[in-house]
């Protein structure tokens, strides 16, 4: 499959192609290269790089002013939308030419260049069954009563509290705490 490379749609110098663009770089460089870094899908904040690098090196006593942002955004644009062209030219461009380069962008992207589309294959989804048997609660629905002299479970571990107005807790026969009785002899 043959990729065909195209030019730019606009030359470099091709200002009152679009006079929009051509004004907003001129007015404002730093908000129009942080609207074409945008428009790229990268960091806005990235071309301020090409405003700082030269000051910090300047400051070091290091005379290299070249804006890097300018010259990787013009490098993948050229490289994203097939545009003929090579990384020297993109240099030289960024370097001696920053507005026209930074306009020359903002126009080749507010354009719609045509985006090239890779498409991946589906991805396989991987479907997890648990096996795993939920915990079962068993009630019993009818209860039949306790054995004749079994002990009746103690119901509560702390005493029960009583409503207010009492002073005493009220006190229960003996005979209804617990009910066995003495094993008699019947008589039938």
């Amino acid at each position: 499959m043959a990729h065909t490379v195209s030019d730019w749609k606009t030359s470099l110098f091709d200002c009152c192609e679009d006079c929009s663009t051509c004004c907003y770089g001129f007015w404002c460089l730093p908000c129009l290269a942080c609207t074409v870094s945008g428009l790229f899908n990268e960091n806005n904040c990235l071309p301020l790089c090409d405003f700082l690098t030269p000051a910090a090196l300047v400051a070091c006593g290091i005379p290299l002013i070249v804006p890097p942002a300018a010259i990787s955004l013009r490098a993948s644009i050229r490289h994203k939308y097939r545009i003929r062209g090579s990384l020297c030219e993109d240099m030289a461009i960024s370097c001696f030419c920053v507005w026209c380069s930074w306009c020359q962008m903002h126009r080749e992207l507010k354009a719609g260049a045509p985006v090239t589309v890779v498409q991946q294959p589906p991805q396989q989804h991987t479907t997890v069954i648990n096996v795993q048997t939920n915990p079962v609660m068993m009630v019993n629905q009818n209860p039949s009563p306790p054995p004749v002299g079994a002990q009746n479970p103690v119901m509560f571990q702390n005493p029960p509290q009583y409503p207010g107005g009492y002073q005493n807790p009220p006190q229960y026969s003996t005979e209804f705490q617990n009910p066995v009785k003495s094993p008699k002899a019947h008589n039938f």
